[in-house]
């Protein structure tokens, strides 16, 4: 018997990761020590009032049924307070929708905005979920450069020029996954303009905020950009919560109501217990960001340290969780490899980002300084 899979499988490959973390877990089955410095899943722990709201509430009767599609309003409303207290956002005027995680959002936005033929607007180095989700719903990816010399920054004259007609979605994600960059007021309100004068929709994907940055913006720190953008968020970087799958999304409600509409038909909430949690963790004070990013500050400055050893480029005002750097030999997959079988320690290659990342290496910083000490020794 041969039952053939839908036709969409041929626009895009299974997902890097995915097939990689599974050949490393063959080696490290047959005795390699192998240390993965290749995705970005933090190692930490949440903090102990978290994991403790969770265990509290899983012993509660009511716990375990099935909860409502727009989350917990207490939920909603410590969304709420944290964008009052971390950004100085007011969202008195949004609306706020819990998702599992905000990958989920990529997809349900997708869905909820995209017909086949329309296009989508993708930075050149970014998230590959941005270009297989719009594959996945029919539409095409156009992709715009980044300009290295620049400090990545958007090529803005290919954008003015570009033939917006069939444009339906813009992607951008500061700070920026992979290179690090921080997005200022100025170059976000350029991107609304630039959505509004379009009429296009605007989607922040925002869940670096606070890794190794002291100035985190929302995009609706920026006039104006209720009216043509979304917001993504998540806590699963900020808050060591990555395999909890608790996130958002944010915006006026004539653009969430869209979303709210496919995620009703897809799941059925979120698992109240992790609600209760997630509130806990959004309304830890802010000391909990500065004492995560001593920790993040340590390991970066360990990170430039091996890529230092091995004649590696790279920017040292990076946020985010990773080194993102030039490979002495220009090609990242080919260093990577020999990273992995001299060493037996895997970095993500940059080509996984985009093309423009052929030449580039990404290391993650989740790991303990132990481990990345290791990394060093190993490597000296």
């Amino acid at each position: 018997m041969n039952i053939k899979p839908a036709d969409r499988l041929a626009q895009f490959s299974e997902y890097y990761f995915s097939a990689k973390l599974r050949a490393i877990r063959q080696l490290m089955g047959e005795g390699r020590p192998i240390i993965n410095l290749g995705i970005g899943s933090p190692d930490q722990m949440p903090h102990a009032e978290v994991i403790g709201a969770l265990s509290g509430a899983a012993q509660s009767d009511d716990a375990h049924g099935y909860q409502p599609y727009q989350g917990l309003p207490a939920l909603g409303e410590a969304i709420r307070g944290f964008y009052a207290r971390e950004y100085h956002v007011n969202t008195g005027d949004k609306a706020v929708l819990p998702l599992l995680g905000s990958k989920e959002g990529i997809m349900h936005t997708s869905l909820a905005y995209l017909n086949p033929g329309d296009q989508v607007l993708i930075p050149a180095l970014g998230y590959p979920t941005y270009t297989s989700v719009t594959r996945i719903v029919g539409a095409e990816p156009v992709y715009f450069p980044l300009l290295e010399l620049s400090g990545w920054a958007p090529d803005w004259e290919f954008l003015e020029q570009l033939d917006c007609s069939k444009v339906k979605i813009l992607w951008i994600n500061y700070p920026h996954m992979p290179t690090g960059t921080r997005a200022d007021r100025d170059l976000l309100a350029r991107y609304v303009d630039f959505a509004r004068s379009r009429n296009i929709l605007l989607c922040h994907d925002n869940p670096y905020s606070f890794i190794l940055n002291d100035t985190p913006l929302s995009i609706f720190n920026i006039k104006g950009a209720e009216e043509v953008a979304i917001e993504l968020n998540s806590l699963s970087k900020s808050y060591n919560m990555a395999g909890w799958r608790v996130g958002w999304a944010l915006g006026s409600e004539q653009l969430i109501q869209p979303v709210l509409q496919i995620k009703s038909n897809m799941d059925s909430g979120m698992f109240k217990p992790v609600q209760l949690a997630a509130i806990k963790a959004l309304n830890l004070d802010h000391s909990w960001f500065e004492g995560l990013n001593d920790q993040y500050r340590q390991r970066q400055l360990l990170g430039f340290k091996i890529m230092d050893l091995l004649q590696c480029e790279y920017a040292d005002n990076q946020s985010g969780m990773f080194v993102w750097a030039k490979a002495p030999n220009g090609d990242g997959e080919a260093f990577v490899e020999e990273l992995l079988e001299r060493y037996d320690v895997f970095m993500a290659p940059g080509f996984i980002f985009g093309e423009a990342g052929k030449s580039y290496i990404r290391l993650s910083l989740c790991a303990s300084v132990e481990v990345l000490e290791e990394v060093y020794k190993r490597m000296s």
